[in-house]
This record gives C-alpha cells, sequence and structure tokens, in this order.
C-alpha cells in the first residue's frame, strides 16, 4: 500500500475549511490524507499535552513520521536546552511515545546534515542514536553523497539491512556532494519512506539567510512527468515493502498539497480511513 502526505500540517491553506479555526487545522488535514510527517519535533521537543491532543484528533488509521530533534542528529545552532545527552534523549522519547502506544506512530526519521559524511566516526554515531531509540521504528535519511557513492552505496543499504533501519528514499536538486541521488531502494519488507523536497537547484545552493530560507529551499511544483518519475519509484518499492510512506516537502510556494492529490489520482490510490470532515476543494481540480 503507498501512503500520501505532507511535511507538517499547519501551512496547507488549501485542504482548511474556510469556516475552520486555526486550532482545527489537523482535523482538516486528516480528512485528506492518512500520514504526516511531525516538524515541529525537530525544533522543539513537543509536550506530551501537544502529543495526545494530536493523537485525539486524527482518525484511529492515521500515522505520524515524526522528525527527531536537532540536537540529536547534529544540527542544533545556539545552545542546547538539555544540561545533558542522556536527559534530551529521554525526553524525547517520553514526548513521543503515546504515538507509540496509540499505534500511530510510522517511523521516527532521523535526519542528517549536509556535512554529516561517510565516515567510521559518523557511522558509529548512527549506532549509538539508533541504539538509544530502538524501541522505535527508525527512518534515516543522509544529505551527504559520500553515503551512495558508486563504491560505498551496497554498503551503506547493507548497513541499514543489518541495523533494521527504514531507507528515506529522496528526491531533492541534485546540487553536488550536499544533495542524495534517489535510490528506490527498501531495506525492510515492511515499511520504507519517501521524501520529495522538488527540484529547485538554486534555491538548495543558496537557501539564503535566517528564517526565510525554507522559503526558497522548498520552493518547487512537481510536472507531471517528474511525478509519474515519483511514481515508477514508489511502485517498485511497493514491490519489495508492505507500506510505502510517500511525504511532500515541497511547500514553499503552496504546491505539496497539490502534487499530493496529483499523484494519488495518478495511482488510482484511495484512503478509506479520513477524518469524516470532508471538504471540496480540490473536488473537480484534480
Amino acid at each position: 500500500m503507498i501512503y500520501v502526505g505532507l511535511t507538517g500540517w499547519g501551512d496547507h491553506p488549501d485542504v482548511y475549511s474556510p469556516g475552520s479555526k486555526k486550532t482545527e487545522k489537523l482535523i482538516d488535514y486528516s480528512a485528506h490524507f492518512p500520514i504526516v510527517e511531525l516538524d515541529s519535533s525537530f525544533y522543539a521537543v513537543q509536550p506530551e499535552r501537544n502529543i495526545r491532543k494530536w493523537i485525539n484528533e486524527t482518525p484511529e488509521g492515521f500515522q505520524f513520521v515524526v522528525k527527531a530533534y536537532q540536537g540529536m542528529t547534529g544540527h542544533q545552532r545556539g545552545e542546547n536546552p538539555f544540561e545533558s545527552r542522556d536527559q534530551m534523549f529521554e525526553a524525547f522519547i517520553l514526548s513521543i511515545r503515546p504515538l507509540k502506544e496509540a499505534g500511530k506512530l510510522a517511523m521516527v526519521l532521523l535526519q542528517f546534515p549536509p556535512w554529516f559524511d561517510c565516515q567510521k566516526e559518523n557511522v558509529e554515531q548512527i549506532r549509538e542514536i539508533t541504539g538509544r531509540l530502538k524501541e522505535f521504528d527508525l527512518a534515516v535519511e543522509f544529505r551527504h553523497q559520500s553515503w551512495y557513492a558508486p563504491e560505498l552505496r551496497e554498503k551503506t543499504l547493507e548497513f541499514f539491512r543489518e541495523n533494521n533501519l527504514i531507507h528515506s528514499v529522496c528526491d531533492e536538486p541534485q546540487a553536488g556532494e550536499g544533495s542524495i541521488p534517489l535510490v528506490p531502494v527498501s531495506t525492510r519488507e515492511d515499511k520504507v519512506l519517501i521524501r520529495l523536497h522538488g527540484r529547485n537547484v538554486h534555491g538548495w545552493l543558496n537557501p539564503g539567510h535566517g528564517q526565510k530560507w525554507r522559503e526558497v529551499r522548498y520552493l518547487y511544483d512537481y510536472n507531471e512527468k517528474e511525478l509519474n518519475e515519483i511514481s515508477e519509484a514508489a511502485k517498485l518499492l511497493e514491490k519489495s515493502t508492505d507500506r510505502v510512506y510517500v511525504v511532500f516537502n515541497n511547500n514553499s510556494g503552496g504546491h505539496a498539497a497539490g502534487d499530493a492529490k496529483q499523484f494519488q489520482q495518478m495511482n488510482g490510490l484511495e484512503f478509506n480511513d479520513l477524518s469524516p470532515k470532508q471538504l471540496d476543494l480540490f473536488d473537480g481540480g484534480f
């Protein structure tokens, strides 16, 4: 089965009912898509009350891909609010454990930064991090091309298999060593993740500064030919994997929801366990 969703639910105007309150965005979102990537957990470990609210607002079968806290994957800039590494991991685990207990945690996504290259020290760091989070299904995403160099690609994938890690398959701009190629290979039989970042090469290389960098980096609208390429990759993965999670992250210009709906229609995908708050905003548009 192929599941389709978006990164976050707070910035997709096309899926909200005109009469909805700001606090009802997730309810509206879950009327359209069966999965979502929770990325607020990357910026701050979320209070348990938030997690339980989101559990209660979504249908029984709804699934969250939770992005790991930035201090755990080497993205941290500025002062870490935790007194120790042990405390940081403990807080994160306690935060997301209710999702797992509710059957709504698809996986935890460990996205490593562009400077995290393929070397022994970093491999050991992955072992340490995944060891701490072993109670969860873990997906790993790289941003440095060295992991997929011709002489290392199979070793990287075998490392995933040996450690029961979910491969995060990425579609992103091909912009040198700070980007990775599309490698449609699943390393587990039950789950694989596809993340679509768009193909804005200029924005990827020159994202700008401050809080607006995402507005440039993920500004992209997939065309039909490109969505067909993604569809072929998803279908290939579906042959060897029970559940293929496809997450559109190209929302700087508000394109993610429309692209996801078009991808869904192209592949004849229908999702039954959605929020009953159905909207007609997309009717006739795809």
